[in-house]
């Protein structure tokens, strides 16, 4: 997919939990997991508008567009 969510780095750079961020935002562990991991197929602006919020972030911190190119050369490493 030629969306890539670095949700793992703003994590890391916050020193926050998953867990954590899901109390905040009021959404499922599960829900946030499948975001976190790239296999959402979409997100509401209303949840990314409140990871946003609880991040400090923006959310092209959070969404990168890769073009079909550079991911193929990514699947292949």
């Amino acid at each position: 997919m030629p969306i890539r969510v670095t949700l793992d780095r703003i994590l890391l750079e916050r020193r926050m939990s998953l867990t954590e961020l899901c109390d905040r935002v009021g959404i499922t562990l599960a829900n946030l997991s499948i975001l976190k991991t790239g296999k959402a197929k979409a997100v509401r602006f209303t949840t990314l508008e409140a990871l946003c919020r609880e991040l400090g972030c923006q959310p092209g911190d959070l969404l990168h567009y890769i073009d079909e190119e550079e991911a193929k050369k990514d699947a292949a490493e």
